[in-house]
């Protein structure tokens, strides 16, 4: 179907400065997707707090905010453009989706009339809720690394009592590992799981059993509203699990991987996007598959949004994720928009 002709207006929120676990990558996705809306005759009011990227520049959005990525902010944004119909949080990494969430909680959205494309609140709480994400993919029969949630330094404690070492430690609802600890000795872990806790905005941690020399690969994946799925590239993490996927030389597509595994994976993914909010975008799958020949395959996330690997992805296959993506959130179908690789065939169809 074509674009939502309904949607004349849309807010983009940036990812703001650039710290430890974000970078250039949201303003490569932020400028793609600038460019693919005002292609549509989409008016586009972007928010960042970070001057020194392009996407701020004032070429690149019809009204440009160098304020904080506060709730007040988008507020005031509101007021001065009451004609803004939706607001698309994907391209600012977990900085604008925690931002969106924020204004959510706050019923901000709702006062002004505000639709949230490129993901739902659903998505979002899922994925970023350590304790909600397990649930979901065991009822939908995703296997888990033995794992489990303290919200206190005691369950912390008993825990690892439980599970043994080593362990990993990961904070709910951050961006690029803050609070993600690897503890191979238990003199260590007081002080990690003191730090993890305090870094969750929720205070909330996901303790998982460390499975150490397991392989580690991602998917990048695109929806569209017609449910129908493509997987744009694989991606290999050079460094096993423990490594943090940042920290990792990646390559694309996957060389170590059996068609059969990787045809295995691939379903899991789609199964994964599917069942964690109904929207049409993109998201990023990691998974870590044991190095032994039988290959067992454990779901590690799965976040709803632009990422890092996803400006990798886009550079190695020349699939502009962020662009395609931005034509998804308003309503087009894969298979009405072209594949700037293969100049003779749709969004839908996939090179790997």
């Amino acid at each position: 179907m074509p674009k939502n002709s309904k949607l004349k207006s849309i807010l983009i929120i940036g990812s703001g400065p650039i710290v430890i676990g974000q970078a250039c990558e949201f303003d490569y996705s932020g400028t793609q997707a600038l460019r693919s809306l005002r292609e549509e005759g989409i008016e586009t009011i972007l928010i960042n707090s970070n001057p020194a990227t392009i996407m701020t520049d004032p070429s690149m959005a019809d009204h440009v905010y160098l304020l904080p990525l506060t709730t007040k902010s988008l507020i005031q944004i509101l007021k001065d453009h009451p004609q803004i119909d939706a607001v698309l949080p994907t391209m600012g990494g977990q900085t604008a989706l925690n931002l969106c969430i924020q204004a959510d909680e706050k019923g901000i959205w709702k006062d002004f009339g505000v639709e949230i494309i490129g993901v739902n609140i659903d998505a979002i709480n899922i994925t970023e809720d350590r304790e909600k994400f397990r649930h979901l993919m065991l009822d939908i029969g995703i296997p888990m690394a033995p794992q489990a949630t303290a919200t206190s330094f005691l369950k912390g404690k008993e825990i690892a009592q439980e599970f043994g070492f080593p362990l990993i430690i990961r904070a709910s609802f951050t961006l690029g590992g803050a609070g993600a600890s690897f503890v191979y000795k238990e003199e260590d872990f007081d002080e990690l799981l003191t730090r993890g806790l305090e870094i969750s905005p929720i205070h909330e941690v996901m303790i998982d059993k460390a499975l150490i020399g397991w392989k580690e690969y991602e998917l990048e994946l695109l929806r569209d509203s017609n449910d129908n799925v493509v997987i744009i590239c694989s991606i290999e993490n050079m460094d096993p699990i423990g490594i943090h996927t940042g920290d990792s030389i990646t390559v694309a597509p996957a060389m170590t991987l059996s068609d059969k595994t990787f045809q295995k994976m691939r379903d899991m993914a789609i199964h994964m996007m599917r069942n964690i909010g109904d929207f049409a975008g993109g998201c990023n799958v990691q998974f870590a598959i044991s190095p032994d020949e039988n290959e067992d395959i454990i779901a590690i996330e799965i976040n709803p949004r632009v990422s890092r690997s996803s400006a990798l992805a886009s550079k190695a296959t020349g699939y502009p994720i962020a662009k395609i993506a931005a034509k998804l959130a308003l309503g087009y179908h894969l298979d009405e928009l072209k594949n700037q690789i293969t100049k003779s065939t749709s969004a839908l169809f996939e090179q790997h």
